[in-house]
């Protein structure tokens, strides 16, 4: 799942050298934090959110396929 949201984010900002993704095991749930350059936070979140709610929704398909809950926090760069 971490790579889904590393390949989704890297494919959409200008500078994918900067997207970093930390994941968290917490029992059967999986806790991921990506963070962009500041420049690229829109792009990742998108108008009115729709990019980061497709990736949630990625996420979640990906989640439950693989029998666990997965969530997607997108962190401020500073």
């Amino acid at each position: 799942m971490k790579e889904l949201i590393e390949y989704i984010a890297s494919s959409l900002v200008d500078d994918p050298t900067q997207v970093r993704v930390t994941q968290e095991q917490r029992g059967s749930k999986t806790y991921l934090k990506l963070k962009v350059a500041q420049e690229d936070m829109g792009r990742v979140i998108g108008r009115q959110g729709r990019v980061a709610t497709a990736m949630r929704a990625l996420l979640n398909i990906a989640a439950n396929r693989a029998g666990k809950q997965a969530y997607l926090d997108i962190e401020d760069p500073q």
